[in-house]
C-alpha cells in the first residue's frame, strides 16, 4: 500500500467516496470489483475514527432480541457467518459467557428463549455456535474472575471478533490492489456542481496543501460523525458517544455479556490482545466531533457496572488504556428528548440529497458488506451498470485460499522455527493473514526482528516494520494506534517511544526535526 496523491488525475471517476472508514472501505471495494473507476478518499488515517473505535465484535447484536429488532438481528447474524467463512484469519469466533444471577432483570427461561432463538436466527448448525447451559460450578470455572454470590449458573453463546482498524485497512487495500484510488490524509474542499448536479470535488493534500479538481460520476459519503457538520445530512444523524477501557487481563479466551445494575444496560468484557476490553458507554453526543474523550462520568460508569461482577473490583488505578468513539444513528422520524441512544435503532439507511449525493447513515460493522452492496447498487443503477455484487463469496484479500486450519498450523510452524512465540505468533497471523511470508522474510534476514517490541504485549519486531514500510503509514500515532494498537494497550514510556520512532523513521524518510514532532503527536499517550 502506497499513497499516491497524483493518482487522482486518474479520471474521471465512476464513483467518489468520501470517507476512509468501514463503509467507505466495503464500498470502493464493491465498486471496484464490479469495475467501476473508483476514488476513496480520507481526511485522516484510514479507519481514524468510529471504526477503530468499536468494541471489536462482528456480531448479531444479543441484546436487539429485547426491541424485538428480528430483522436487524437476522441481517447481522447472516454476515457474521459469511464474514467466518470468507476471512477467517480477520474474524474468528469468540463465546461469550451470561452469568445467571439470582434477582437479575432477566431469569434463566428468558435468556434460554433468547439464545434460542439467537441461534435460529443465525442459521449455522455447527455445534461451536450453539448456545450451552452450566451449572455454577462449571460456569465459575470459565469465568472465574465473577463473583459466586448468588450466582445460579450461565449460559456460553457464539458471536465472532475482529481487529476493527486492521479490517478496513485490509478492505482498502482490496480497493487498491482491484484499481481503485485510495488516498489517506486528502480532504475534500468543496463539491462541484453542473447544472445544480455534483459532478466532482476539490480536494486537498493534507501533506503539501496542493488542491486538485477531480470529476466523479457520482458521489457517496461515508464519513460518519462528519455527516454533522454538513447540510443536508446534519438534520438526518443522532450522535452517540461510547468509551471503551483497557483492563488487566481476568478472562481465558471466552467474553462476558453483563448488564449494569445501575440502568440495565448491556456491557462487555472481552479479550483483546491479553488484555480486558470492557465497554461500552451510550450517551448523547452533542460536542466537538474533532474532539471525543473518555470522560471521568464514562469511566466511572463503567467501572461501576464491572464492579459489581468482579471478585476483585478494578480502580482507575488499573486502568491500562481508553478510547472513545461516537456511533451515528437514524434520526427516528418522532424522538423525545428522553428517548436514550440505546433505545434508537442500529440499521442503516442512504439518503441522497437533491444535487445527486449519496450519505450513508448509521449502521454497524457486522453488516456494513451489506450495506455497500446497496450503496454500489444504487450508483451501478444510476450509471446504467448491471453487474451484481461480488463481495458476498469472495475471499478477503489477505485470505489463505487453502483450508484454514491447515494454513494456520503451517503457519505457526513455520513462525517457531524462526523463533516467534506461540501467542505472538497467533496474532501475527490474524493481522496479516497472506502478508505474514514478508515478514517472515524480514526474521530470515535478521533473526532478533522475531523479538517483541514490548515483552507484555504479543507485537514483534517485524510486525512493526512490515506496517510502517507497507500499510501507507504517515504519523507515528497511524503506526501505534491502528497498525498496531500499542497506544491504547500499554502506557509507553518517553524512551521506549524514541526507541521505536527511531527504528522506523529510516523506513519513513523522517528527518530529526520531523521525527521529534511525531513523538510530540504521541505525547497525549505516553507514561508520566
Amino acid at each position: 500500500m502506497k499513497r499516491d496523491f497524483a493518482a487522482l488525475h486518474y479520471q474521471p471517476f465512476d464513483l467518489l467516496v468520501c470517507g476512509g472508514g468501514i463503509y467507505g472501505a466495503w464500498t470502493a471495494y464493491d465498486a471496484a470489483l464490479r469495475g467501476l473507476k473508483v476514488a476513496l478518499i480520507e481526511q485522516n488515517d484510514w479507519a481514524s475514527a468510529t471504526s477503530s473505535a468499536s468494541s471489536k465484535l462482528i456480531h448479531g447484536g444479543l441484546r436487539y432480541l429485547e426491541t424485538y429488532d428480528f430483522k436487524l438481528v437476522g441481517k447481522s447474524l447472516k454476515e457474521r457467518t459469511l464474514l467466518l467463512h470468507n476471512a477467517p484469519h480477520r474474524i474468528w469466533p469468540l463465546r461469550f459467557g451470561v452469568p445467571v444471577y439470582a434477582q437479575q432483570r432477566l431469569n434463566r427461561l428468558q435468556l434460554k428463549l433468547g439464545l434460542t432463538l439467537y441461534d435460529f436466527l443465525a442459521h449455522d448448525p455447527e455445534p461451536r455456535m450453539q448456545h450451552r447451559y452450566f451449572n455454577p460450578e462449571q460456569f465459575t470455572a470459565h469465568f472465574p474472575a465473577l463473583t459466586e454470590v448468588a450466582l445460579k449458573g450461565g449460559f456460553t453463546y457464539a458471536d465472532a471478533q475482529t481487529d476493527d482498524a486492521r479490517l478496513v485497512l485490509e478492505l482498502t487495500a482490496g480497493a487498491l490492489a482491484t484499481g481503485a484510488r485510495c488516498v489517506n490524509y486528502c480532504q475534500l474542499v468543496r463539491l462541484l456542481e453542473t447544472d445544480g448536479k455534483a459532478d466532482g470535488a476539490i480536494v486537498r493534500d493534507q501533506l503539501t496543501q496542493a488542491e486538485q479538481a477531480i470529476r466523479a460520476k457520482q458521489i457517496v459519503f461515508t464519513t460518519g460523525q462528519w455527516l454533522v457538520t454538513e447540510s443536508p445530512s446534519r438534520d438526518w444523524c443522532r450522535l452517540a458517544k461510547g468509551i471503551h477501557l483497557l483492563m488487566p487481563a481476568v478472562l481465558n479466551d471466552e467474553a462476558l455479556l453483563l448488564t449494569a445494575q445501575s440502568d440495565g444496560r448491556v456491557f462487555f468484557m472481552i479479550p483483546w490482545y491479553g488484555l480486558t476490553l470492557l465497554g461500552t458507554t451510550d450517551t448523547d453526543f452533542k460536542g466537538n466531533v474533532d474532539q471525543v474523550s473518555a470522560d471521568d462520568s464514562d469511566i466511572d460508569y463503567l467501572l461501576a457496572a464491572a464492579n459489581g461482577y468482579l471478585k476483585t473490583p478494578w480502580t482507575k488505578a488499573d486502568i491500562v488504556g481508553r478510547f472513545a468513539g461516537v456511533r451515528v444513528f437514524k434520526q427516528p422520524v418522532k424522538t423525545t428528548s428522553a428517548s436514550s441512544p440505546s433505545a434508537v435503532s442500529r440499521d442503516w439507511e442512504l439518503k441522497t440529497a437533491a444535487n445527486g449525493v449519496h450519505y450513508a447513515i448509521g449502521g454497524k460493522i457486522t453488516s456494513s458488506r451489506q450495506d455497500a452492496a446497496c450503496i454500489v447498487d444504487t450508483v451501478c443503477a444510476q450509471l446504467d451498470i448491471k453487474q451484481p455484487c461480488a463481495t458476498q463469496n469472495k475471499r478477503f484479500p489477505w485470505a489463505p485460499q487453502d483450508t484454514f486450519p491447515a494454513w494456520f498450523a503451517a503457519m505457526q510452524d513455520r513462525a517457531a522455527q524462526l523463533g516467534i512465540d506461540a501467542e505472538s505468533a497467533r496474532w501475527l497471523l490474524r493481522r496479516h493473514g497472506t502478508q505474514v511470508d514478508g515478514i517472515f522474510r524480514r526474521i530470515e534476514t535478521d533473526p532478533n526482528l522475531a523479538q517483541r517490541i514490548v515483552p507484555a504485549l504479543p507485537f514483534i519486531v517485524a510486525d512493526l516494520m512490515h506496517c510502517a514500510t507497507n500499510e501507507m503509514i504517515i504519523h507515528l500515532d497511524d503506526l501505534l494506534r491502528r497498525r498496531l494498537p500499542l497506544l491504547i494497550l500499554t502506557q509507553l514510556t518517553e524512551d521506549q517511544l524514541q526507541r521505536i520512532a527511531l527504528r522506523v523513521a529510516a523506513s519513513l524518510q523522517w528527518t530529526d526535526t520531523r521525527l521529534h514532532q511525531e513523538i510530540e503527536r504521541c505525547a497525549p499517550w505516553i507514561a508520566h
